[in-house]
């Protein structure tokens, strides 16, 4: 079924500012691989895996790593807002666009929802008598307004969130990585007395642990949607997606090393406290903790404005090609403000619903977006494997990016995300999440094919 995207990325683009310089897509590339997920989540992972956890990081980022550079190599050669549905509409038809681009506007609003909540609750932790709502909603709104304000507003709020980040991780890895040597003062060495039981949990916990880092890689996708509005879009998304492996080699998995050689994977305070703050913990630095958690909170709001300013984006994509409600395109000063507005309102409308509905709506909701990247992942393979071949015949002067191993690597891939979806169905609480993911999936899907074949008949 041949797509209705226009094959000169400019046209859908006219409308919106190009407000973002070289050196804040730069940053949004380097600090966007240092999510909450690797601050937070990876405790859990950790308490699984053991020191294996840095075998599932390593698996996982080289997934990653194959994905990324699909998706820089279309992203590259057709710079667009709408990303991976744009190409998606591009190399496989338009219910398959529309499939990706909604799936994952639901996943980015929901996603700005549980940041907030998660900010919220680290100034509770420093001011109880307020209320965390309160805190959630000063949060949207001051990120709601500078995304309605203009695009370097985005860009100047995540090149200073991104540089705090970045600074805060190399200097844990610097502290981390003399402590290991036994050269730093104060402290001894633990050698490999903490890494003797590698495989403590044996492969089940293994699994638990890759399947918590495939997730904690999410919003790597951020930088080549904000590349469409850039100064030099194509020379953007080339260079963060050159350097993406030692970040995440560097970020991800060189901090998990760190964590499981300086401090024991079954200590309480891995999970309690989180991984980072254990390990300065256990370095004896005074007021770790205080210092790591004004970090994560710089994350969580860091990933709030990320995913306020990408679901508009997405969804000013989407309508722009016919695939969303007209009102959700209107732009008036080079931004999307509608959109902006209708995925902020949806990000809050979660956050009440997670003290209205905790049990029910608000879990239900949870799960449904708990694969959502996988589908996305699946999406950018299959499109890359079906525009990479036209893209060489039609015009090669676009491949400034090219996928590694072509077409090898990129099967390599979508067997990888096939094993997770695999590994996924094995355990009982990610189960929930895939069989919810994939309904979502399906009645998008169908709805994205009922309006190819009614648009193709008018």
């Amino acid at each position: 079924m041949p797509s209705t995207t226009k094959e000169t990325p400019p046209a859908e683009h006219a409308a919106l500012a190009h407000g973002l310089k070289q050196r804040h897509l730069s940053m949004i590339a380097l600090g966007g691989v240092i999510g909450a997920g690797l601050f937070v989540g990876s405790g859990a992972g950790i308490a699984a895996a053991g020191p294996s956890i840095v075998i599932a990081y390593a698996l996982s980022g080289l997934l990653v790593m194959l994905v990324m550079r699909m998706l820089g190599e279309m992203s590259a050669a057709y710079p667009s807002s709408g990303s991976f549905s744009a190409h998606a509409e591009r190399a496989i038809g338009p219910w398959a666009g529309f499939t990706a681009g909604w799936a994952f506007w639901v996943l980015l609003c929901t996603a700005v929802g549980l940041e907030g909540i998660g900010a919220a609750q680290i100034v509770h932790g420093w001011l109880p008598g307020t209320p965390e709502w309160a805190w959630v909603a000063l949060f949207m709104v001051v990120f709601c307004g500078t995304n309605l304000a203009a695009v370097r507003n985005f860009g100047e709020f995540e090149f200073w969130f991104a540089a705090l980040k970045v600074g805060a991780i190399s200097l844990f890895l610097v502290l981390g990585a003399l402590a290991v040597a036994g050269v730093l003062p104060g402290t001894d060495s633990p050698g490999t007395s903490h890494l003797a039981d590698f495989l403590p949990n044996g492969g089940d916990g293994l699994i638990i642990g890759l399947l918590a880092s495939v997730f904690a890689y999410g919003g790597l996708e951020t930088v080549t949607i904000a590349a469409a509005e850039s100064e030099d879009p194509v020379k953007g998304v080339a260079g963060a997606v050159r350097t993406a492996m030692w970040r995440i080699a560097l970020f991800y998995i060189g901090s998990m090393a760190v964590i499981v050689t300086l401090v024991p994977w079954d200590s309480p305070t891995v999970v309690e406290k989180g991984p980072y703050v254990a390990a300065l913990d256990e370095l004896g630095i005074p007021g770790a903790g205080q210092l790591m958690n004004v970090v994560v909170l710089v994350a969580l709001l860091s990933a709030m404005n990320a995913n306020i300013y990408g679901s508009s984006r997405i969804a000013y994509s989407l309508v722009e090609r016919g695939q969303g409600p007209r009102a959700l395109g209107r732009v008036s000063g080079g931004v999307p403000r509608v959109a902006v507005l209708v995925s902020s309102v949806f990000g809050f409308g979660c956050v009440l619903l997670s003290y209205w509905r905790p049990d029910d709506v608000f879990s239900w909701l949870l799960n449904m977006i708990g694969a959502v990247i996988l589908v996305v992942w699946v999406f950018i393979a299959v499109a890359q494997l079906r525009l990479r071949r036209r893209l060489a015949r039609e015009a090669p002067e676009r491949l400034v990016v090219r996928m590694w191993g072509f077409p090898w690597l990129t099967w390599v891939a979508l067997a990888g995300m096939a094993a997770v979806f695999v590994l996924m169905a094995r355990e009982p609480d990610t189960r929930v999440q895939l069989y919810s993911t994939g309904g979502m999936t399906l009645v998008l899907a169908a709805v994205g094919w009922a309006r190819q074949r009614a648009r193709s008949r008018g």
